[in-house]
């Protein structure tokens, strides 16, 4: 390429940069999918202490290569009231320094990496028959390819390096920090991606291109972006969840600003971060995110205060009422007729899984507006059921198509399933919340350890469910298949646990006995029920016989 050709530069960057975004995206949705239940396990149970949880929220921002993913899971945890507030905001102030860690790894130049990546994570991803071993092929493809778009940023900027032309205009950033403070902020709220953005600005410095104090503007305004992602994706969470995430936005993004007025007004240079230009602007990221976490830590439950204020409590404000999609003129187009009906399963779906969600903190403290809450969304979910019902045994009336019938057919099992679900949730694991806090008794440790863990489980896969039945994706659909199987063998050694518990006698597992082993059974049940959403997807696909997944028997 060559300097002179403006239209070249362009296009390579773009698409270094568009590889950097997809490669990054790629390792994050393979942890995901192989390791999400360990993920969601390790952030609850590191909120012992506040340090502990921001160790907790690095790790898993280190393995999903992203602090956003970490600030929605944990903003659920906190929705759900399985995990306090102040820990929950640990974990955030934790997971942007793993990100800042992220970054430090992946600018690691080593030319030889690639290809060991890049044939390893082929083989295991085509070869392998777990999916957690597929996973990982997907996770080494994409760290391979980012380090193949970091190298094409660096070759396409070297023969720039003596334009006058952009020389000039890296000097105005370098001048205007503000313009190039919110360049980087805007640029990692387009991407959804902090860690890919300070990868780029940080290689940018590296080639020559962008002076030290710009990159140190547009990193720092990546901190300020990066927390905007968390707080626009959980905008529609529960309020106490959206709190923690206000509280990090706030913490994060004005420290950010904070940083730039000391650099604009005192000159600092930043020799003493490194050696070379990329070193410095990569080392002020982690050393920005260190120094807010050990400051912050300690007041987590002050500040979380604070940001209640910010967050106003919105009972208070006037509701509209739902409106169903069920739409009567809709019937004499069945294609049309059937997507309403679509559109109307995943509400009652969302309203069984917020159910599932609020039940677990009854189980650990029982509050009678939760409990009712839940009453009435279970409520709400039963007349969508019914409405649903009707209104596709009133399609297959007009119409004698069986493509038609079919899938009306399928619809209606899902709206059975889910509503089987809601009931196993309202009544049964409500009740048994119910007697435990009646009975004053409690789950053991351990008890009380697997039925969370459980309940995490279940719920990832719920939520898994809805994701099928919005995108139809037979990869997805699978891969919630084949958990329906973890999650039934797992059943039968935690109900295998607690037997061992009793033999021991241990009082609390005595007392707790039935409610411990109806509560699993449960679960499960709603388990299998959102599970069943991906089997007419797998039936069109020719992935499911008629009692387990094809090609099982070779796994």
């Amino acid at each position: 390429m060559q300097a002179s050709s403006p239209i070249l530069f362009v296009l390579h960057i773009a698409g270094a940069a568009a590889l950097l975004i997809w490669s990054v995206r790629l390792v994050r949705t393979g942890v995901e999918r192989g390791w999400s239940v360990p993920l969601r396990r390790l952030l609850r149970r590191g909120s012992n202490s506040r340090w502990l949880a921001a160790l907790s929220g690095s790790g898993a921002a280190i393995l999903l290569q992203s602090s956003t993913a970490v600030a929605i899971l944990t903003a659920n945890f906190v929705a759900a009231g399985t995990l306090a507030g102040a820990a929950g905001l640990a974990i955030l102030l934790g997971a942007d320094v793993g990100s800042a860690i992220v970054a430090q790894i992946l600018l690691t130049r080593a030319d030889w990496l690639v290809p060991l990546l890049l044939v390893s994570g082929v083989v295991m991803f085509l070869r392998a028959s777990s999916r957690e071993f597929r996973m990982a092929g997907r996770v080494l493809i994409g760290l391979a390819l980012v380090f193949v778009s970091l190298s094409m940023i660096r070759e396409a900027t070297e023969p720039l390096r003596d334009s006058a032309a952009l020389a000039a205009a890296m000097r105005y950033l370098g001048g205007d920090l503000v313009t190039a403070f919110f360049i980087g902020a805007i640029f990692a709220w387009a991407v959804h991606s902090s860690v890919a953005a300070v990868l780029l600005f940080v290689t940018l410095s590296a080639s020559g291109m962008l002076p030290v104090s710009a990159g140190v503007a547009m990193v720092l305004g990546t901190n300020l972006g990066g927390a905007v992602i968390a707080y626009v994706l959980t905008l529609n969470s529960d309020i106490a969840g959206r709190r923690v995430v206000v509280a990090n936005l706030v913490l994060r993004g004005g420290g950010a600003a904070f940083a730039l007025v000391a650099v604009s007004m005192f000159s600092i240079t930043f020799d003493f971060l490194g050696a070379t230009p990329a070193r410095q602007v990569i080392n002020l990221h982690l050393a920005f995110n260190l120094l807010l976490a050990v400051l912050a830590l300690p007041l987590t439950a002050q500040i979380l205060r604070a940001a209640t204020a910010l967050v106003s409590d919105p009972a208070k404000a006037a509701a509209l009422a739902r409106i169903s999609a069920l739409d009567p003129a809709a019937l004499g187009d069945p294609n049309r007729a059937l997507a309403c009906a679509t559109r109307e399963i995943l509400q009652m779906g969302e309203g069984v899984e917020a159910m599932l969600r609020s039940v677990a903190g009854v189980y650990q403290k029982w509050d009678d507006a939760t409990a009712q809450a839940i009453l009435t969304k279970e409520t709400e979910t039963n007349k969508i059921h019914i409405e649903t019902k009707l209104y596709l045994a009133k399609l297959q009336r007009m119409s004698k198509d069986d493509e038609t019938a079919r899938r009306g057919l399928e619809l209606a099992e899902m709206a059975v399933n889910l509503e089987s679900a809601g009931n196993s949730i309202a009544h049964t694991m409500l009740d048994l919340a119910k007697r435990l806090d009646e009975g004053g008794t409690a789950f053991s440790e351990k008890g009380g350890l697997e039925i969370r863990d459980f309940h995490d489980r279940v719920l990832a896969n719920a939520q898994a469910a809805l994701n099928v039945l919005m995108t139809l994706n037979p990869d997805a659909a699978r891969a919630l298949v084949e958990e329906k199987e973890h999650v039934r063998n797992l059943e039968q050694a935690l109900q295998r646990s607690h037997l061992d518990r009793l033999k021991q006698g241990l009082v609390e597992s005595i007392e707790t006995s039935n409610i411990h082993q109806e509560t699993l059974r449960a679960l499960k049940q709603v388990n299998t029920a959102f599970s069943m959403i991906a089997y007419p997807i797998l039936s069109e696909t020719g992935d499911l016989l008629a009692s387990r997944l094809a090609g099982a028997s070779k796994r």
